[in-house]
């Protein structure tokens, strides 16, 4: 684990001096993958993909957990873990609002793993064909943005922000930027790289019980 939380932001957005390739490069995981061939690779990451508009699904998850919490009220904790584009959903619950479904979560822990956190710069890739996101659709679903002046329904929530060696180097900038945001907010949040995994392993390696972010996450729900 790392503590960082006196360091601040950069001046500088790396995105916006990239070339439209390179952007494109950067938000596409499959390129980044050393154990599979491209093709393989790209059929994976189709099979994990979006569908539908990302309001709905943000909506869609935030009422499984209202759901979840109505159904359960005695439940010990909620914990939510995500990856890639399913991070970023789980992330997006950091600032929902609770009131509007009537109930307040006991919502206990966030594993967000290879995920982005500032949708905008998705606009300007290939990823955004399924998306169809607007530069405002970006930034109203952009926890980064707004995750600093939220407040911790529970102060002992932990928030663990995780990415593999071989992400690509926008999703390295991404967690990094996202964690020094929520110490910043105040969040009880941590860091962790995992050393030589890729966008896939580093979720595939959860069913296997040595896997040192499954005995992370073990640890963090029954410490």
């Amino acid at each position: 684990m790392m503590d960082v939380s006196g360091v601040g932001f950069p001046s500088k957005v790396p995105w916006k001096k990239m070339s439209a390739e390179e952007l494109e490069n950067q938000y596409c995981p499959s390129r980044w993958v050393v154990r599979l061939g491209a093709e393989e690779a790209l059929r994976t990451y189709s099979q994990i993909g979006i569908e539908g508009t990302l309001d709905h699904m943000v909506d869609q998850v935030t009422r499984s957990v209202a759901f979840v919490q109505k159904r359960y009220p005695s439940n010990k904790g909620i914990y939510l873990c995500g990856h890639s584009a399913g991070a970023h959903l789980a992330a997006m619950m950091l600032l929902a609002d609770w009131t509007k479904h009537g109930v307040t979560p006991n919502l206990r822990g966030f594993f967000l793993v290879s995920g982005v956190f500032d949708l905008e710069p998705i606009v300007y890739t290939s990823q955004n064909v399924a998306l169809q996101l607007t530069l405002e659709d970006a930034q109203r679903n952009s926890p980064q943005l707004k995750v600093a002046q939220a407040q911790p329904v529970d102060p002992t929530c932990r928030v663990l922000v995780v990415v593999g060696q071989f992400d690509s180097p926008e999703f390295h900038r991404q967690s990094w930027e996202f964690y020094q945001t929520l110490c910043q907010g105040e969040w009880k949040a941590s860091f962790e790289e995992l050393h030589d995994v890729d966008h896939f392993e580093i979720v595939e390696n959860l069913t296997q019980k040595d896997n040192v972010l499954t005995q992370i996450i073990l640890k963090t729900i029954f410490q």
